[in-house]
């Protein structure tokens, strides 16, 4: 599907009204949309390449009824589910959970972005992508796809002017961060580009988009997060924080990767180059990332 420009406020806006009203409480909006919302604030009218709306549904223990609930409306109401692919279809009850393909709508009359439904994790302890099944009343079965960070992705989210939450950019930085302690071989499909290349990437176009007044701050914030959501995890997930993306600034073809996924997504159409991308992640590990883990020795 071809990235389009979208309107951060106008598809807030659209799924914010799509959403049935008991259950805005237990939806999330993250990804680059929501990053874009807090980042162009003061620009509401400036577009972002995406392709989707990840709407993270949480807590957990509501997440089946509140995705189920979601999904079931969006249906009557003409959204229309993505057809195309391997998982083009929806799966039923003899299909294997990790099998199952994940909610992801069209909105009414436009192809242009997809709301797609996650989940946070069931536990602080998963370590990878896992699925829970969503039974619709037609009898399709549909999964609810949960990270380990997003937890940390979802974590302070703040209302927005459509009664809906949007995780914030610095939340959502650090949890591509956590994600990725070093460089995976993944790819994102159908590409040559490495899953961790570009979510690391994200990183530093949210630290060269954020006032870097602000970066002072965010040590504590970065560390005081990380305490809150994965307290049993704290010296492993500090130890390793930014690993991946001094590993990423030392490797030209990686660097590439981060700087072409950048200039296409959250920073199209700014006059930057590869070098001013890298200097901005090592400004970022000096300023932020060896101050958390020195908050951390302290300790």
């Amino acid at each position: 599907m071809q990235i389009k420009e979208v309107s951060p406020k106008k598809a807030l806006e659209q799924v914010a009204t799509a959403i049935p009203v008991e259950v805005k409480k237990n939806i999330i909006i993250i990804g680059s949309l929501a990053a874009a919302y807090w980042l162009f604030e003061e620009k509401k009218e400036l577009s972002v390449r995406t392709k989707d709306v990840d709407c993270v549904l949480s807590p957990y223990i509501q997440a089946i009824g509140a995705g189920e609930s979601i999904a079931e409306q969006l249906l009557a109401n003409g959204w229309t589910p993505i057809t195309e692919g391997e998982f083009g279809k929806p799966g039923n009850d003899k299909t294997e959970t990790d099998k199952l393909p994940a909610v992801r709508l069209f909105p009414p009359g436009s192809q242009n972005w997809f709301l797609e439904l996650l989940t946070e994790p069931e536990s602080d302890d998963q370590t990878d992508q896992k699925w829970t099944r969503l039974k619709l009343n037609s009898g399709d079965h549909y999964g609810l796809p949960s990270f380990p960070f997003i937890k940390m992705a979802i974590h302070n989210a703040k209302m927005t002017e459509f009664g809906i939450r949007c995780g914030l950019p610095e939340m959502m930085a650090l949890a591509n961060l956590l994600e990725h302690p070093k460089i995976k071989p993944d790819l994102i499909k159908d590409t040559k580009i490495k899953r961790s290349n570009k979510d690391l990437g994200r990183v530093l176009a949210i630290a060269g988009l954020s006032q870097e007044s602000s970066w002072e701050l965010r040590p504590q914030l970065w560390f005081d997060s990380i305490r809150h959501c994965f307290p049993d995890r704290v010296q492993e997930l500090v130890a390793n924080l930014g690993n991946g993306i001094i590993e990423m600034l030392s490797s030209p073809l990686d660097l590439q990767q981060a700087f072409e996924t950048c200039t296409t997504g959250l920073l199209a159409g700014r006059n930057i180059s590869v070098e001013q991308l890298k200097d901005i992640g090592n400004r970022l590990i000096v300023i932020v990332i060896e101050e958390v883990k020195n908050l951390n020795k302290s300790k």
